[in-house]
């Protein structure tokens, strides 16, 4: 699909992998609806992006805020024809702890309903609004969800997480089967550890030892090269159904 003239919605837009994907895709020509928080930096992002870019504030786990969003897109832009899903949030902890208490379940039910089930939410009516709109030859839409290579690789302390985006890789193949005949496409890229916002809260030495574990380039991924691979996906039309490792060969040891 040709960005250029396109409408995009991208979920956690205000920072991070979000925030480039926003910025790469209105580089090429797109109009876009971040969606974030509403105590996000979201507001100041889109208004010194220009006027091809707004913010819909919105829950992704949401029906009700999610709609408005997709309402807004298409006010604002008329249609909607790439989404991008970067909201997602982690919290470390193992199954029992040292003292004998185990995770909260209210912990692993909210990483579960962030990463996994306000995924699809974005997906069913971001995908319902696509579906309106009449295809550009053989495409309609392109949706890009975002898992992690700990769907893989889940380390110690990370069931929770784990769990939450090895859903979003068991999505991709059936959401894209089920969407094929509507010529939407589907992909989820599995990032491994980038220089996000999350990360930033770690000691410098914490940042230093996972640049270091990454074979190569031996440092922490930039998130422009995260949105390279979103733009990507969405230009090359043969690429769906698919689940992109973007983690310089690393693989992650259990701690």
């Amino acid at each position: 699909m040709k960005i250029d003239g396109k409408v995009a919605m991208v979920t956690g837009g205000a920072s991070g992998l979000g925030r480039a994907t926003v910025e790469k895709l209105v580089q090429r020509g797109a109009s876009a609806v971040i969606v974030d928080l509403p105590n996000s930096e979201a507001e100041q992002v889109a208004k010194g992006l220009g006027d091809t870019v707004v913010f819909a504030p919105a829950d992704v786990t949401s029906a009700e805020d999610i709609t408005r969003a997709v309402e807004m897109a298409v006010e604002t832009f008329d249609g909607l024809h790439i989404l991008v899903n970067c909201a997602g949030i982690g919290w470390a902890g193992r199954v029992v702890n040292k003292q004998g208490d185990p995770l909260p379940l209210e912990q692993f039910e909210t990483v579960v309903k962030v990463n996994l089930i306000g995924t699809f939410n974005v997906c069913r009516l971001a995908v319902r609004q696509m579906l309106q709109q009449a295809p550009e030859g053989e495409e309609r839409g392109v949706v890009v969800n975002t898992a992690s290579i700990a769907a893989f690789d889940g380390q110690i302390g990370q069931s929770a997480y784990s769990a939450s985006k090895g859903g979003v890789v068991g999505l991709t193949l059936p959401l894209a089967r089920d969407l094929a005949g509507s010529f939407i496409r589907v992909c989820t890229i599995a990032p491994g550890t980038f220089d996000t916002p999350m990360l930033a809260m770690l000691p410098q030495e914490l940042r230093d030892k996972l640049a270091s574990d990454i074979p190569h380039p031996r440092r922490l991924g930039d998130p422009s090269e995260y949105a390279a691979l979103a733009a990507h996906i969405v230009e090359n039309p043969m690429l769906n159904g698919e689940v992109i490792r973007l983690d310089g060969a690393l693989r992650m040891p259990p701690k």
